[in-house]
């Protein structure tokens, strides 16, 4: 399998509008396609910060990494207005995933 930087993979392509935005308005119960734009905005934020800032390589491939994504997006537009922190289950998985190798390997 050919894995290159960002949230795409080679082996299995799909967009961050095409995979993530299906599942996350499917969990927030929205079927229309108003908040299209503003989800994707989240969505691209979320993908650009854990690679930028967190160092994660996500594959598209990886149902793991797109089910973080999914819940870390849900999370930020469910809560785009409170003070609160990150849920611990959350802050779990995302440690999990630095340790496991999500994390570049050119560090």
């Amino acid at each position: 399998m050919v894995m290159q930087r960002g949230f795409l993979s080679a082996a299995q392509p799909f967009s961050a509008e095409h995979g993530a935005l299906d599942l996350i308005k499917a969990r927030l119960g929205i079927t229309s396609t108003v908040r299209d734009a503003y989800l994707t905005a989240i969505i691209n934020g979320v993908v650009k910060e854990l690679e930028d800032e967190k160092g994660l390589v996500l594959d598209g491939a990886n149902p793991y990494h797109l089910m973080f994504v999914v819940d870390f997006v849900t999370w930020r537009y469910q809560n785009r207005d409170t003070p609160e922190g990150m849920p611990r289950h959350l802050q779990f998985r995302l440690h999990n995933l630095i340790i496991s190798g999500g994390g570049a390997s050119d560090v």
